[in-house]
């Protein structure tokens, strides 16, 4: 079953977001400061994780998807399946 993209992306950046400012905060740099990084930086890696959920999800798919034919595939279609490279 596919990952929800929006939703761990958006978990991942919170946490980020809340690190990165306590970090930044014991550091000794001024509240405005901090939250400018702390913004930035969750902006980052939202980006960053949704990329990744989407990669882990074509992979899950493609698992699945290759599994179910070699379940209930007829061999000429996987012999072609198989010969395309497709995993």
């Amino acid at each position: 079953m596919p990952l929800d993209v929006r939703k761990v992306s958006i978990n991942i950046a919170v946490i980020f977001f809340f690190s990165l400012s306590i970090v930044t905060l014991i550091s000794g740099l001024s509240p405005f400061t901090c939250c400018k990084r702390a913004i930035i930086g969750a902006v980052i890696v939202y980006i960053a994780a949704s990329i990744a959920v989407r990669l882990i999800n074509l992979v899950l798919i493609d698992a699945m998807v290759s599994k179910k034919m070699e379940q209930f595939g007829s061999p000429e279609i996987t012999k072609k399946v198989k010969e395309r490279g497709i995993k």
